[in-house]
């Protein structure tokens, strides 16, 4: 997309920002003379801005950050739509004929208002004709549920909706401004008479702030609006076009911090085989697929292939292996896939000139008042066009029937017939509604002489008793604003609203653990030696089945500790003695453990269980470097620990006694940092268990 340069004041609409004011424009030789003063200015000076080239560019920053806000990213609270999807709107409004237009030409067209180049404008009208309220497709406009794009703009057409006729366009209550060049004008903003931003959604990001406003339902809408009407509370929840399972339970009404859950449908259509046959609200069914795919390649599920079989309706065949639980696989495409989102909408409208963030129901309250000011503005101007049409139809009747136009036979000046005709209708000014102007008089010149010998005068009666008949209908309207209100949004949801169902149903969503529902179907190898783990390494040694989601604890000969998420392949560290599956709900083992300490060159043992570990962080068991392991015992429970080893010490040492019993019994369960109580102060060749011989 070209991108509009701030900088240059004629390249923008001509808005008032709100954030600052606009640094005026200087012209060339100005600016050459100010970098000329600011290349010889003192460093300080330069830096305490007050040399020339400061006043160019110090709000340069703050005028594109009020720019993008307004002009860009954030929809108008009057009209819902942001600037490229206004102008596009009117120009088809402006080329409107009922027939289909193309694209490229309704995108040539919108480039008199729109400065930025024709990519952007065709994206914005593409998108307004995928959801289908406001432009008309014909043609391959793209698919939203396999997100395909849509064709080249000369191979598509588009016109505008009878519901957008309906509620946008009215030249006679729009604001006018000039486009970017000055050669036409355009709307500030289009008189809506229908929140269309709650209706359609929007979503941009902006400088410093974004919005994502999510979509609602049409019906649903008209019946917030009455209620708001009526005085009455409501509540309305999102309907996304590609339907789901949603939980709002912590919508928040659409305000920042809110949450939304979004499920993707999915059916059992037997043992072996699930479909998907709706999206979560912003994903597609190939980001579907590939999220799918990726799981099913990390092992977090397990599948045997996925078939795409949509087209107008969404159909994603998920095969399964044999001995598949299928609702299991259900619960694991919820926990690791895209089949279930997470949506955090923050409704954020331009008000005023500023950005505002308001809840949806605050969006449609105001969007309901305007509707209300727009109906009676349009309801005031017709009772004047009326009131006008009562009283050039009541002039025609008199100048015809009184043959006032016979009094100009004989003039022969313009003032001479304007003075005849006015001199004429003295009599009858008492029968009007306001004064006799001299355009009134000269309008009264221009009726043709055929329409004279052909005026009827009970027609002409009856015309005006129509004519007063609809002012005092109009009068009463005006008089009972908010009925006239209701019964104009039940008029729009039956003409518009038929067949409109909710296509997203609302449910709590349970929040599975991911925990619970990964399937053990990974195979855990260690090479002790050298260190590593990993999974399916069939060529070193088998500890067990796991998860993905698995951690694994591993101690080593020199008496570190670390835990670490399950993997293709870690280094823990070499000479591991001890790997084992860390449980999720805490270690509860009793671990015995003698080693040969480095620094004393004593052998101490203790007794210990692990507590709270951080993962990936390696934990010294023993109290110097260099120490070394010499027995190690896990048991379950302290029943099952050992009581007493045999020991035998290396002769080299010098000890005159070279076996020994030592009784562990007495040596306490402590923390794993604990030193233990000292077996020998002799080096130990060998532990074995009296009750089972372990080395």
């Amino acid at each position: 997309m070209a991108k509009k340069k701030p900088s240059k004041k004629s390249d923008q609409p001509e808005l008032e920002l709100p954030l600052d004011e606009v640094t005026p424009s200087v012209d060339e030789a100005s600016v050459e003379s100010d970098v000329t003063e600011a290349l010889a200015a003192p460093m300080e000076k330069v830096q305490s801005g007050d040399a020339p080239l400061s006043q160019h560019y110090k709000k340069w920053f703050l005028e594109y950050a009020s720019y993008v806000i307004l002009d860009r990213a954030v929809p108008h609270l009057d009209d819902g739509l942001k600037p490229v999807q206004r102008r596009v709107l009117h120009t088809l409004w402006e080329m409107d004929d009922g027939r289909f237009h193309k694209v490229a030409n309704v995108v040539g067209s919108t480039m008199r208002y729109h400065p930025h180049g024709d990519v952007s404008i065709a994206a914005a009208l593409v998108g307004i004709a995928q959801r289908g309220w406001l432009i008309e497709p014909q043609g391959n406009f793209g698919n939203t549920l396999t997100g395909d794009d849509a064709a080249a703009s000369r191979y598509i057409e588009a016109r505008l909706t009878a519901f957008a006729r309906e509620v946008l366009f009215n030249p006679k209550t729009t604001t006018w401004q000039l486009s970017y060049d000055g050669r036409a004008k355009e709307p500030v903003t289009l008189p809506a008479k229908f929140p269309i931003t709650v209706l359609e959604g929007a979503e941009g990001i902006a400088v410093g702030l974004a919005t994502k406003i999510l979509p609602h339902n049409f019906n649903d809408i008209c019946r917030a609006a009455i209620n708001h009407l009526q005085g009455k509370t409501f509540r309305i929840y999102p309907d996304f076009p590609s339907g789901g399972i949603a939980d709002f339970s912590e919508y928040n009404d659409g305000e920042r911090g809110g949450k939304v859950k979004v499920r993707a449908k999915i059916e059992t259509r037997s043992k072996y085989l699930l479909a998907i046959t709706e999206l979560p609200y912003g994903t597609t069914t190939v980001s579907l697929i590939d999220s799918i795919i990726a799981a099913n390649t990390k092992g977090k599920i397990k599948i045997r292939h996925v078939d795409d079989n949509t087209a107008d309706a969404v159909e994603i065949l998920v095969h399964l292996p044999q001995g598949s639980d299928p609702d299991q696989v259900i619960q694991q495409l919820y926990v690791f896939t895209n089949c279930q989102v997470s949506i955090s909408p923050a409704a954020c409208v331009i008000e005023h000139d500023k950005p505002h963030f308001l809840g949806i129901r605050e969006i449609l309250r105001r969007s309901v008042d305007r509707t209300v000011g727009l109906l009676k503005q349009e309801l005031e101007i017709r009772l004047g066009e009326l009131d006008q049409q009562w009283h050039w139809d009541s002039l025609e009747r008199i100048f015809i029937e009184e043959r006032i136009y016979r009094r100009i036979e004989k003039s022969k000046t313009w003032e001479s017939v304007l003075a005849e005709i006015r001199e004429g209708l003295q009599p009858f000014i008492k029968d009007l509604r306001r004064e006799v102007t001299d355009e009134d008089i000269t309008r009264l010149t221009e009726i043709r002489i055929k329409r004279i010998s052909a005026y009827n005068r009970f027609k002409a009666d009856e015309q005006i008793k129509k004519i007063e008949d609809e002012i005092k209908a109009v009068k009463h309207d005006l008089k009972h604003l908010t009925p006239y209100a209701i019964k104009w949004f039940e008029n729009l949801q039956a003409k518009f609203g038929k067949g409109i169902k909710r296509r997203t149903e609302h449910a709590d969503v349970e929040q599975i653990s991911a925990s619970e529902v990964v399937a053990a179907n990974q195979r855990l190898y260690v090479n002790r030696s050298e260190g590593f783990i990993g999974l399916n390494w069939r060529q070193h040694e088998f500890v067990q089945e796991c998860t993905i989601l698995d951690n694994v604890l591993c101690i080593m000969q020199d008496g570190s500790l670390k835990v670490t998420k399950v993997a293709d392949k870690v280094f823990m560290g070499r000479q591991i003695l001890h790997i084992a599956i860390w449980p999720k709900d805490g270690d509860t083992n009793f671990y015995t453990l003698i080693y040969q300490d480095k620094e004393s060159g004593k052998a101490f043992a203790k007794r210990f269980q692990i507590g709270g570990l951080s993962r990936d962080k390696l934990y010294p068991l023993l109290k110097s470097d260099g120490s070394s392991v010499v027995y190690f015992d896990v048991s379950p429970d302290e029943k099952s620990m050992p009581k007493s080893v045999h020991v035998s010490l290396d002769g080299r040492g010098g000890a005159r006694v070279r076996e020994l019993d030592f009784d562990l019994s007495k040596v306490p369960v402590s923390t794993r940092s604990a030193k233990g109580l000292t077996v020998t102060k002799w080096n130990i060749k060998a532990v074995k268990r009296n009750d089972l011989s372990l080395k």
